[in-house]
């Protein structure tokens, strides 16, 4: 196992945490194995913060976000949302998946966005105005009678994020979402994304491996060691951001954080 090392300073928080990651293990099975993914992970997540997960490929970090969404069960240890233990998913925390064809193939844009309120108890015309409105915010209104095949790949990742952001959820999970786009594509949806939060101050959770996205989008990065996944430094990065991209500063922290993950590790991995 790896030792948990190099804690940073991290950003004080005197209100009691949004969610809690209490010192959970999780494992899956594969036909061959059990394999540990995590290991007695710990760390807050607090209200409007922008949390990012980061660490090298099976690091356990996307099964992180899975056990948030309720997808999986701890064997040991547990998650608490709003103090209370999260046993399965809810309308509380939506999840943004890293696939583009996460919409239904057969319903526009809009049905796309208003069918899980109306699953979960909202009415026709509230449905509809808070799908119009969250389309609004992700710049796809003109779409809204569009159906998932006329759309880029880019554009149907905001419709995913908007479709959960109309759930108005306490916690917006995201997996990778941009790792599939084109440079250019990346960045204008990273800047959307910081957008939206300036406008509505949700708090997010967000999984990637790419470094730079990491300190681009996060207020808080939790950089995971190796398989299985430890905490391995916490990292308060509030400062930085999509101008900064260019700052010693930014140059500064992502070398800090490249070698912590890869100094003796083959970079590849």
């Amino acid at each position: 196992m790896v030792d948990v090392m190099d804690q940073v300073s991290t950003q004080a928080h005197t209100d009691a945490p949004l969610l809690r990651v209490d010192g959970v293990t999780l494992q899956y099975k594969t036909p061959d194995h059990l394999v540990t993914a995590t290991y007695r992970v710990s760390f807050d997540i607090h209200a409007h913060e922008r949390l990012v997960l980061l660490g090298p490929s099976g690091c356990g970090k996307s099964t992180l976000l899975k056990a948030m969404a309720g997808f999986l069960h701890p064997v040991e240890g547990k998650m608490t949302l709003k103090d209370r233990v999260i046993e399965g998913p809810g309308p509380d925390r939506m999840m943004v998946f890293q696939e583009f064809d996460q919409l239904l193939p057969w319903k526009t844009v809009l049905h796309n966005v208003t069918y899980p309120m109306q699953v979960n108890g909202v009415s026709a015309t509230d449905a509809k105005q808070r799908a119009l409105d969250a389309l609004g915010k992700v710049n796809l209104s003109k779409f809204a009678d569009a159906y998932p095949h006329m759309l880029s790949g880019g554009m149907k990742q905001r419709v995913a994020i908007a479709r959960a952001m109309a759930m108005k959820p306490d916690v917006l999970l995201m997996d990778e979402p941009y790792a599939a786009l084109d440079a250019l594509t990346r960045r204008k949806m990273q800047e959307e994304l910081l957008q939206l939060w300036d406008d509505i101050g949700f708090t997010l959770v967000f999984v990637t491996h790419s470094i730079d996205e990491a300190v681009v989008i996060g207020s808080r990065i939790v950089v995971l060691s190796p398989h299985p996944g430890q905490v391995r430094a916490e990292i308060n990065c509030d400062h930085l951001g999509l101008d900064e991209r260019t700052s010693p500063e930014f140059a500064q922290l992502t070398g800090r954080i490249s070698h912590m993950l890869f100094d003796g590790q083959d970079i590849a991995h």
